[in-house]
């Protein structure tokens, strides 16, 4: 059986804030509270969002003061679980937002389809009313699902990058967050703490956002600009550059991969040269590690989107549904309709 939350608007509503022993004075003035809503839908990452709403119910704390007020949203009004199995109870289900209100989508593993034509239909309608909009870890989809990017091109996480460009045909950003011109993003997990912390500097100063990190234990507070994954570790950066360039010409040439004469070009040197470096720096043929990249990138578009498998082979640089079946069973030791 169902339970239904009564529903309480915002202006009844009434924001967290806790006791806590270390304060922050604001500057005087009067206090302007900023309202979200959080859309959690179904197998949504708990890492993600509890990253996103803590650091609101912390400034709220340092400063009792009732900076952030928030909300949750469901589908229909239910209890969502999460990812990890834990469910959440929620406040509302789809009724319109005030327009004040920032809508912030939260999802997680069932990136594609979790939300279903009544979200989208949600979404636009807050959209059109001027409301503000945010995604976390892989709620970017239901934005684009619901053609509201914009000219904003969002953060998403490496792992769902693939499967992002090849839906959208939009290049999702490697940065760990952006606050674009319509709407905000990050990458999930952690990078949900560096997000809410610049909308806090943004909102109350540098001091509250500093404090706020501080009670996270959040000790290295990241800009937008920083990338999600280090592709190579940062000593191989300064002592191969040559290998780490190499590198980064695999990852940009996926469905069309660059032979071995184009590869010692970027490397500077002959392929025999190239062969014997990288195979000392990286313990791998150049040729066995470009596969490797383009197969986890076929691993990655075959878990995340419902492209066939030909066209995931042909996205990723093979020229037969069959040379890639073969390739990837022998990668992952099962087939690609298997792990489909």
């Amino acid at each position: 059986m169902t339970r239904t939350v009564p529903d309480r608007s915002f202006a009844q509503a009434r924001a967290v804030i806790p006791r806590g022993v270390a304060h922050v004075r604001l500057e005087e003035g009067p206090v302007v509270t900023r309202d979200f809503a959080f859309l959690v839908l179904p197998r949504f990452t708990l890492l993600a969002f509890s990253s996103a709403i803590e650091p609101l119910r912390i400034a709220n704390q340092l400063t009792q003061q009732p900076l952030y007020r928030y909300r949750l949203v469901s589908m229909d009004g239910a209890p969502v679980e999460s990812s990890s199995g834990v469910r959440v109870e929620v406040d509302q289900g789809l009724e319109p937002l005030p327009r004040e209100t920032t809508a912030i989508v939260c999802s997680g593993t069932d990136a594609s389809d979790a939300a279903d034509k009544r979200v989208l239909a949600w979404l636009r309608d807050h959209a059109r009313r001027g409301g503000g909009l945010g995604a976390v870890c892989t709620g970017a989809y239901t934005l684009a699902r619901a053609g509201l990017l914009g000219e904003d091109t969002p953060a998403v996480h490496w792992e769902n990058r693939p499967a992002f460009r090849e839906l959208f045909d939009v290049e999702p950003l490697e940065q760990i967050y952006v606050i674009g011109r319509k709407l905000f993003s990050c990458a999930g997990g952690e990078a949900a703490v560096d997000l809410m912390l610049a909308l806090i500097a943004r909102d109350h100063g540098q001091k509250l956002a500093d404090a706020v990190a501080e009670m996270c234990l959040h000790s290295r507070r990241r800009e937008a600009s920083a990338t999600q994954k280090k592709v190579y570790p940062a000593p191989m950066l300064a002592r191969h550059p040559a290998v780490a360039r190499v590198i980064a010409a695999m990852q940009a040439n996926i469905a069309t991969p660059l032979d071995r004469d184009e590869l010692a070009a970027v490397f500077g040197r002959s392929p025999r040269h190239l062969e014997r470096i990288f195979q000392q720096v990286v313990q791998e043929t150049p040729k066995s590690y470009y596969l490797g990249l383009r197969l986890q990138e076929a691993r990655n578009l075959l878990s995340d989107t419902t492209l066939s498998i030909l066209e995931i082979a042909l996205a990723t640089g093979f020229n037969s549904r069959s040379s890639f079946s073969k390739a990837y069973k022998k990668r992952f030791g099962q087939s690609p309709a298997r792990t489909r």
